[in-house]
């Protein structure tokens, strides 16, 4: 496999360019993509060209280059989840026409959650996360949710890490942590009033296959005294999309 001179392979020079796209920045231009992805820019033309070839990369009219369909098109096709969203998006809609409010779907990756589906309508209270979109463990609803059933190495990782705080309300410290995560596991859900936005609740609850959790399926509602009401639809969702994977 070619590798550059510092010893880089070109797969690895390809994730990073793949890497420089996100929710904000869908549409790069070739100088832009290059300094995102640390690359000189005739390397970056280079690969661009090779990946277009291919259907990874796209131009548009003005020569900007975006994520290829046929890039979209391979991920779906194979994805790790796509069993796990189909089964959970109608107890998800069911849920979402209930509340009125932004419905999410998260699983564990590499030490964050990762958002792999999500409901919302217009009116809906902030919510700051997107689909393919990524939240540390300690900040989100469905990230404590996770690290609350996940391996004790992990727990033990985040909870030496020093977590920053969205807001004030946000559970950085480590013993506050630890605490929360216990209080998860007893109740069966994840509260967080104003954790990554002061107007907005997260409630999370587990999502089970075969009695191991596999995701956290979540709300984002307003952060106000009606909020915590919202745990009981949620609850039984998660309960019936657990049976529904079972």
């Amino acid at each position: 496999m070619a590798r550059s001179p510092d010893g880089e392979s070109v797969i690895t020079r390809a994730v990073r360019i793949l890497d420089a796209f996100g929710p904000e920045s869908t549409v790069l231009s070739l100088s832009e993509l290059g300094r995102r992805a640390r690359l000189p820019l005739a390397t970056t033309a280079r690969l661009v060209k090779e990946m277009t070839r291919h259907g990874l990369l796209d131009r548009d009219e003005h020569r900007q280059v975006l994520i290829g369909t046929r890039m979209w098109e391979l991920a779906e096709r194979a994805s790790p989840v796509r069993d796990l969203r189909e089964t959970a998006l109608p107890y998800m809609g069911d849920l979402h026409a209930v509340v009125g409010h932004s419905t999410q779907l998260g699983v564990l990756d590499s030490g964050e959650v990762l958002f792999v589906e999500r409901l919302t309508a217009s009116g809906s209270v902030v919510n700051v996360t997107r689909i393919a979109g990524r939240l540390p463990l300690h900040a989100s609803s469905a990230g404590l949710v996770l690290l609350a059933h996940a391996s004790d190495g992990l727990r033990e990782r985040v909870l030496a890490a020093r977590p920053a705080a969205y807001t004030r309300h946000t559970l950085a410290e480590g013993q506050a942590l630890r605490t929360e995560l216990a209080g998860i596991r007893r109740r069966g859900f994840a509260f967080c009033p104003g954790h990554i936005h002061p107007d907005a609740t997260g409630i999370a609850v587990p999502v089970r296959r075969s009695g191991r959790v596999v995701a956290a399926m979540g709300l984002v509602v307003p952060n106000d005294d009606d909020a915590w009401t919202f745990s009981r639809p949620l609850v039984l969702a998660g309960l019936a999309l657990s049976r529904a994977l079972g």
